[in-house]
């Protein structure tokens, strides 16, 4: 069964930084695009970055652009979001997804990102 499992979330100070991390299991891994998404309460799920199956091309939402970098080990079938400069309005869950085609066929169960003020 395929399982996405992020982790390193946490409750940190704004200007500071979190590395996120999502493990993938169950799948090829070194074939699919990975992306980040995140929810906020009460607000839909937002796109974040994303990375093609080799890594040579990256996209990031504006909101973060310069800000967050994505990166990943396919060796390890781990994908990461370095997060520097938080901002309170980055605060929110943060889920990862696998794309084979055109469609973000898995997701994992998220981590909170919590950004004080």
């Amino acid at each position: 069964q395929v399982q996405l499992v992020e982790s390193g979330g946490g409750l940190v100070q704004a200007g500071g930084s979190l590395r996120l991390s999502c493990a993938a299991s169950g799948l090829t891994f070194s074939i699919y695009s990975m992306g980040w998404f995140r929810q906020a309460p009460g607000r839909e799920r937002e796109f974040v970055a994303t990375i093609s199956s080799g890594g040579g091309y990256t996209n990031y939402a504006d909101s973060v652009k310069g800000r967050f970098t994505i990166s990943r080990d396919n060796a390890k079938n781990t994908v990461y979001l370095q997060m520097s400069s938080l901002k309170p309005e980055d605060t929110a869950v943060y889920y990862c997804s696998a794309k084979y085609v055109s469609a973000y066929d898995y997701w994992g169960q998220g981590t909170q990102v919590t950004v004080s003020s």
